[in-house]
């Protein structure tokens, strides 16, 4: 039976947000609460985003006509929406009369009530929370209203499969978050719990850092997808882009 993948696929995590910076500032003076005035979808890039926006649309312009994304598929918040933008303005072929393809189920992973808390918030005013977490690992915890690695696995799966399904033999640009790029590894690499994890302590998610996947052609049978590099960071240092890596929350409440 034939298989259904994208001749080529890329992951990239948003460029950095206002809300990265947020809670980079928080963290450091010690605050419990996180200083973002809108909902988590509606944070925007901040200018150092937007910047390493440009960068990542000018690299994927710089390959060549057979090599570059054919299709680009987003998260629906902001900051995603906005560096998915930023590489239709260079590669418009890629990308429908709207813009490109939004898929709600690429969107940043729901925190629930510990939305906005540092890891200091979440202990001082949910000790049950942080006592469970340490329980169970942050790959298996559910906050309250929330979502674990694992939900996110789940809505992950459907959304591979509907690309899989309209966009096969297809070079797809993938545009999400954090989290979402390691749990997509998770599901493209057939990891378990430990093996994602460790590849999460090893290195902060770059912002535009490009993962890339080939795909093995059809008569190999198994067709596994093959990791091609990972946290990629010539675009930003072609373009003289600073790299970033803040957590899209505080490192140990994610």
């Amino acid at each position: 039976m034939r298989q259904r993948w994208p001749a080529r696929l890329w992951i990239v995590r948003h460029g950095q947000s206002a809300g990265n910076v947020a809670r980079a500032e928080a963290a450091a003076a010690g605050e419990e609460m996180i200083d973002i005035a809108v909902r988590d979808v509606d944070v925007p890039l901040s200018a150092l985003g937007e910047a390493q926006a440009a960068a990542l649309g000018h690299w994927f312009a710089g390959l060549g006509p057979e090599e570059r994304p054919e299709v680009i598929v987003s998260s629906s918040y902001l900051r995603a929406r906005q560096t998915a933008e930023a590489v239709c303005g260079r590669l418009p072929d890629a990308c429908g009369v709207r813009g490109p393809i939004i898929d709600e189920r690429l969107r940043e992973r729901e925190f629930g009530i510990l939305d906005r808390l540092t890891g200091d918030g979440i202990r001082a005013r949910f000790p049950d929370q942080a006592e469970h977490r340490a329980l169970l690992g942050k790959f298996y915890h559910r906050p309250p209203g929330g979502e674990s690695w694992a939900d996110v696995i789940l809505r992950l799966r459907s959304a591979l499969d509907t690309i899989s399904l309209h966009h096969a033999d297809r070079r797809v640009l993938i545009v999400c978050h954090q989290v979402v790029v390691l749990c997509l590894r998770y599901i493209l690499e057939e990891l378990d719990e430990d093996g994602i994890l460790r590849i999460d302590r090893e290195a902060g998610v770059l912002n535009c850092g490009v993962c890339e996947y080939e795909f093995e052609p059809d008569d190999a049978r198994a067709c596994m997808p093959r990791l091609v590099r990972y946290n990629f960071a010539a675009p930003l240092i072609e373009d003289h882009a600073p790299l970033t890596a803040e957590p899209d929350a505080i490192r140990g409440a994610r």
